[in-house]
């Protein structure tokens, strides 16, 4: 029989009875209790620990629950043959020592950034009470399953407005993420489509197609963006596209190249364009591009978007445009799907799209990432002679790619030694291609001014250059 011995505090919060299956439990799990091994009974461990005998008969009521020991009538108990389970807690340990190890950046360059110290909470504050005041039960009721309508109207005028995307509130689909709405649209759309992807592209729609049995298929893309002539030589009928800001390479397509994607849809019947507009409000040259959405006079494109990027991650608010086509089969086959997103939360935005909040925090976010995009541009002069800055007409990233002879890698290792964290064009690439160019990508969302500034300088150094001499190759 096992000699259970353990120090328990009878000052602490933590009841006696959890100390005592806290302890036992550890030591089966790291195998100092043997399978199998008879534990003294409740009367004696009571006796042994000066405790009630309720308190070890709680103690042992919980590990018989959870499996770590077993009754045998008029035997007693024995801990159990638990296989895995031995092992939970030392690799809870292993992996919470690894995350404490985890290298610790001074400046992160994440292209996924939004700056939330900007986020307007006096404003979201006073929306929030001012709704909350009205004592309206409604709120608390379940709502339309495509949406607030109210809301639907509100999202649907500022597209019209701010993207030239023709559509009615009953064409808008509310969901909480655009993955919720991807996974709704493979419902409406069903599964024996084949989807041709940008190629660098969002990797997350591209594996939520995988996880959804979508063939997929790869196509290059030119300065103009995604090649038409090659998708045509797939055999795909859905074409996943970012037209206005192309994640990760910040291509924007010009008109041309949109209406050969169009002719391209209408060619086939089955035949849709999606259409992902995630960060097209941030353009510093010039107006926003507006969405080819617009163009679209066919019913070919499914258009999606989000404030996730422009006002909070946290918001997970984010809409779909269906054609009519479409949104017929919504209707008549996927309309019990009720809405993830919270009634609340779709009037505190109504609210803050209707009285012109978007549109002012909008032009302050502008104002604030056009400062550090052009100062991060600025302090990378020095880089101009070994790499190219590309994408720096909008989003919150830039792109520099360098000359060959130079590692993808290598960059981002470089980087890291000195504390700063990079990432590489190639976790966005379908295809590994060695003859790519190696290039890095740099989100200025998250960093201020002063943190650019010092964040490029080391950069420069580690890269190639000399902080006392710049514009030298050492």
């Amino acid at each position: 029989m096992y000699e259970l011995t353990m120090d328990l505090k009878t000052d602490s919060r933590t009841p006696l009875y959890e100390q005592i299956y806290s302890y036992i439990k550890k030591d089966i799990q790291s195998g100092r209790i043997a399978r199998g091994e008879k534990l003294p009974s409740t009367r004696a461990l009571s006796k042994h620990l000066e405790v009630s005998r309720s308190t070890a008969v709680l103690a042992y009521e919980q590990l018989l629950s959870e499996g770590f020991i077993e009754s045998e009538p008029y035997r007693g108990f024995f801990a159990a043959q638990i296989g895995d389970l031995y092992h939970l807690e030392p690799v809870k340990e292993k992996e919470q020592k690894k995350e404490a190890r985890e290298k610790k950046y001074r400046y992160d360059f994440t292209p996924n950034g939004v700056d939330l110290n900007s986020f307007p909470y006096q404003v979201w504050r006073k929306l929030s009470r001012d709704i909350l005041m009205d004592d309206r039960t409604e709120l608390f009721r379940s709502g339309n399953s495509q949406g607030e309508y109210g809301f639907r109207n509100a999202v649907c005028n500022y597209l019209y407005q701010a993207r030239g995307v023709n559509c009615t509130p009953d064409q808008i689909i509310i969901g909480a993420g655009s993955d919720y709405l991807f996974m709704l649209l493979a419902m409406i759309l069903g599964t024996h489509h084949k989807i041709a992807f940008e190629d660098p592209t969002y990797k997350q729609a591209y594996r939520l197609a995988d996880s959804l049995s979508y063939e997929r298929v790869p196509v290059s893309m030119d300065k103009d963006g995604i090649m038409v002539t090659e998708l045509s030589k797939t055999d795909a009928d859905i074409a996943y596209v970012t037209p206005s800001h192309q994640y990760p390479s910040g291509i924007i397509m010009p008109m041309k190249r949109r209406l050969e994607l169009l002719r391209w849809a209408r060619e086939h019947k089955g035949r849709y364009i999606v259409e992902d507009d995630y960060d097209s409000e941030f353009r510093y040259k010039g107006k926003p591009i507006p969405a080819l959405q617009g163009y679209d006079r066919k019913e070919k494109v499914i258009y999606l978007g989000t404030f996730s990027k422009s006002i909070a991650p946290a918001i997970r608010l984010s809409y779909m445009v269906l054609p009519k086509p479409l949104l017929h089969i919504y209707h008549e086959r996927y309309r019990f799907v009720n809405s993830t997103v919270s009634k609340v939360d779709q009037f505190i935005v109504q609210r803050f799209l209707e009285e012109g909040y978007y549109e002012r925090h909008l032009n302050k976010m502008r104002a604030l990432y056009k400062g550090r995009h052009d100062t991060l541009i600025e302090a990378l002069k020095p880089l101009s002679d070994i790499c190219r800055i590309s994408g720096e007409h909008g989003g919150v990233h830039l792109l520099l790619t360098f000359e060959q002879g130079r590692q993808e890698e290598e960059l981002i290792l470089q980087a890291e030694k000195r504390g700063i964290r990079v990432y590489g064009l190639n976790d966005y690439r379908i295809r590994k291609d060695s003859t790519d160019k190696p290039t890095v990508l740099l989100g200025y969302a998250n960093l201020s001014e002063e943190q650019l500034k010092s964040a490029a300088q080391i950069l420069i150094e580690c890269w190639g250059f000399s902080g006392r001499r710049p514009g030298i190759m050492i």
